[in-house]
């Protein structure tokens, strides 16, 4: 397709769209807009085109960020995938797939360190901090959640990390890292990569064995949260203690 003046643009969704990045003004440019207003100024698309820096024939990058966050419906979904999943989209390639994992992973261990020496004791608290990382896993971890008599953020700690659908994990190696830090109360969590955070027969069972073996420790037992995937007809996670089980 050819502009009035006879140049070549490529078909998009508007103006902004069809040019190249060499012919969009100055100020609208994402990595110039950007330094003159803040990543606050910036769509998700914006932003995701300056980590790829360049886009492919008939896109320029900023089409491609869009047609990215499109193919996976939404910038949560985009940053949980693996390096081999953003790699197969024409256009990002492996270079490019590292560079969005290694962005997200920073987002994801800030997140992390904002949470650190606040109080956690609920559910919400728990799907907040580890969310975003444990939803990226394609098999069953376990980690646990350290925290001091105020239930202030002392530490997370990988416990195990299981098959496609099973954590395996024994009550000694989850309150090995409470005694270690001397770590007044715990919380166990573990994800289930189906989605479906309802806890099966294993999980029950680990729940029973570990109420035991902190009654014995004198190590406060806070929950055992489930961590699945957002959908409309049931929660993200699953609270053992909400349920009545601790």
């Amino acid at each position: 397709m050819l502009r009035p003046d006879g140049a070549e643009v490529f078909p998009g969704n508007s103006m902004t769209a069809q040019l190249k990045m060499r012919e969009m003004p100055r100020d609208e440019r994402p990595r110039e807009k950007l330094a003159g207003q803040g990543a606050s100024a910036l769509s998700d698309a914006e932003l995701i085109a300056i980590l790829l820096r360049t886009g492919r024939q008939g896109a320029n990058v900023v089409d491609v960020a869009r047609q990215l966050i499109k193919e996976f419906g939404s910038l949560g979904t985009l940053s949980r995938c693996s390096v081999r999943e953003l790699a197969r989209i024409k256009g990002i390639g492996l270079a490019k797939a590292t560079q969005l994992a290694a962005a997200f992973g920073l987002g994801q261990r800030l997140a992390k360190e904002n949470r650190s020496g606040k109080k956690i004791e609920t559910p919400e608290a728990i799907y907040e901090l580890l969310s975003a990382e444990m939803q990226a896993l394609h098999k069953e971890s376990l980690r646990v959640v350290l925290l001091d008599t105020r239930y202030h953020l002392m530490r997370v700690e990988d416990v195990s990390l299981g098959s496609l659908n099973e954590s395996i994990a024994h009550p000694r190696d989850v309150f090995r890292p409470a005694l270690i830090y001397a770590a007044y109360a715990v919380i166990v969590v573990h994800n289930h990569p189906s989605g479906d955070p309802s806890p099966s027969q294993a999980d029950q069972s680990l729940t029973r064995r570990l109420r035991e073996a902190a009654e014995l420790l004198q190590i406060k037992l806070l929950d055992h949260v489930i961590i699945g995937a957002p959908a409309q007809n049931r929660p993200p996670y699953f609270s053992f203690k909400e349920m009545g089980a601790l």
